[in-house]
């Protein structure tokens, strides 16, 4: 096979730029768009489903998205295993990406588009049938995305390097996504607020798509990456992997964290507006303070994940996350005014962020590394798959507690629903600092390098 270079490890990269603005935009504005505040619908955001909770004070919008989520969840293994034992010409990952990237860009301006104007049960099915879709286009694209890390990064050097490019990518795919209400500013006067939001979705999935499409068509998947499909059923694959000691470890520390995340993510647009009593442009700004701020701390957490190991960065992460989640609870009550509370905010979450959106990528690549070498089997697309069933199962249980906590004091400005959430995301945070605490580094860490030197003693 060809050496990798970094010049093939961007490319990939810019494939992550595409799928996270898509992903960000669901992520950051689906239930501020169909669960508005106060201030939105004076500014004309129309209601479209009921805001009405289900039973048990779940809201229509967080069973929505939690059974989106889980049904994503289910499908992630499917495909995983399809992509494992895949016989193709050009590669086990890359015709997955290539016959899906279109598809999922449509599925994106889809969920935004109602059928009835105004409130209606047939809106909550549509959204419901688009959002499954959606989910299901994004699995398609990311879990052979995901799988082609390893492959990729062959040694650790190139793992990191790796993990680090994806995560810039990434951070600036979440950016671009938090422009939507500046650029659907532009729009407003003639589109009105609704239509202004729709086109500006339509604009920036054209733009996801193209960049989703760069790593297919300029990466040769057997020039750099293992094509030997895996002939382990799915169910049996799955087992597999969850019989791993470690990865059961991680993946329990990463449900946590990905609900507390999530909350955060899906929280920020209003605690910008009802907490620190800004306007929603200004939420790309914050978060362009936090993705910059990022972009500066990654170097260092490129050189100390070498030298120091990547558990210790991840668990401090995790607990300084906490903190910066804990901040949020008092946001407008601090006796500054909002920006320097958003600015301060910002700027310590991009300390966490930088650490997480670099490591835990690298860890299930080593998990998965050193599973393979004492198995005898490769199923990178299975264990990434299995990070994915625990992210999305995170975000399911996330979007259920938002979506119930944010209508606490929505109505009368309070927003004491919003500094629950905070505080919520924080406990669930702390709780996976905990269980990371367990993960034994030094043991994967030891199967590798054992692996290593031999066969650099057969190559001698």
């Amino acid at each position: 096979m060809k050496k990798v270079t970094n010049k093939v490890l961007w490319l990939f990269a810019v494939g992550q730029l595409g799928w996270s603005m898509l992903s960000g935009i669901i992520v950051n504005w689906l239930v501020y768009f169909y669960q508005p505040n106060a201030d939105a619908k004076k500014d004309g955001l129309t209601t479209f489903v009921s805001q009405k909770p289900v039973f048990a004070g779940i809201m229509v919008m967080g069973l929505i998205t939690a059974v989106c989520r889980l049904f994503d969840a289910v499908t992630d293994p499917l495909v995983a295993s399809k992509s494992d034992s895949s016989t193709h010409k050009d590669g086990r990952r890359i015709p997955f990406m290539r016959f899906i990237a279109v598809p999922f860009g449509i599925v994106t301006v889809l969920v935004f588009v109602s059928p009835v104007k105004g409130e209606s049960t047939a809106n909550a099915f549509f959204l419901l049938l688009m959002l499954l879709l959606f989910y299901l286009c994004m699995t398609v694209y990311c879990t052979p995305f995901n799988a082609l890390i390893p492959e990729l990064g062959r040694d650790q050097k190139d793992r990191i390097n790796l993990s680090t490019y994806i995560s810039v990518t990434y951070f600036v795919g979440t950016a671009v996504s938090y422009l939507l209400p500046n650029i659907a500013g532009i729009f407003r006067e003639n589109m009105g607020y609704v239509g202004s939001f729709r086109i500006t979705v339509a604009i920036m999935s054209a733009i996801a798509v193209i960049c989703m499409l760069v790593p297919v068509f300029t990466i040769k998947e057997k020039d750099y990456a293992s094509t030997e499909p895996s002939s382990t059923p799915v169910l049996e694959s799955l087992k597999k992997t969850f019989s791993n000691k470690q990865f059961r470890i991680f993946a329990l520390s990463d449900i946590l964290y990905w609900v507390a995340l999530t909350i955060f993510q899906t929280g920020l647009p209003f605690y910008i507006t009802s907490l620190m009593g800004l306007e929603d442009n200004k939420t790309f700004t914050l978060f362009a303070v936090m993705t910059g701020m990022s972009l500066v701390f990654y170097a260092p957490v490129n050189i100390f994940a070498k030298k120091l190991g990547k558990k210790k960065l991840v668990f401090s992460a995790f607990v300084f996350f906490s903190f910066v989640f804990l901040l949020t609870t008092l946001c407008g009550k601090m006796g500054i005014s909002g920006m320097a509370n958003g600015i301060l905010i910002a700027v310590l979450a991009s300390i966490p962020m930088a650490v997480l959106g670099i490591l835990p990528q690298a860890i299930v690549a080593d998990i998965a590394q050193a599973d393979g070498i004492e198995t005898g089997e490769s199923r990178e697309g299975m264990f990434f798959a299995a990070r994915t069933f625990a992210m999305k199962l995170g975000q399911s249980v996330a979007m259920l507690l938002f979506t119930s906590m944010a209508k606490i004091g929505s109505e009368d400005g309070t927003g004491s629903g919003y500094r629950i959430s905070a505080a919520v995301a924080a406990v669930f945070c702390l709780g996976g600092a905990i269980a990371l605490g367990m993960y034994k580094e030094n043991k994967i860490k030891e199967t590798i390098d054992n692996s290593a030197k031999e066969n650099t003693n057969e190559t001698a």
